[in-house]
């Protein structure tokens, strides 16, 4: 998969200027509970091109579902701050998506 966006001067993309190449690879699903995936990205930097593991957890709740993801093994290349900005701007992406 293929990420391009906007960048700042603080930011920068881990393949390229603007964008985030990685592969992923589901490792468990569990129906209407839980999603594990692998995530590497495609960067020469290997501060960005180690494995992480995300776990997407889906619970219904009286609005809807509520999504919680937790990642684990984040390279260490990935700043906190800009790491919970994209996943934050990913959770609200597919909340968009969905509620259309």
């Amino acid at each position: 998969m293929s990420l391009i966006y906007k960048v700042t001067d603080s930011q920068k993309g881990k393949t390229s200027r603007d964008t985030d190449v990685f592969q992923g690879t589901f490792l468990k699903v569990v129906k209407d509970t839980k999603i594990v995936m692998s995530v590497v990205f495609d960067s020469e930097d290997p501060a960005f091109s180690s494995e992480m593991i995300q776990t997407w957890y889906l619970e219904t709740v009286s609005e809807g579902t509520r999504v919680t993801l937790i990642c684990e093994y984040v390279p260490k290349g990935i700043r906190k701050e800009d790491h919970d900005i994209g996943l934050n701007s990913t959770l609200e992406n597919l909340a968009r998506f969905v509620e259309r």
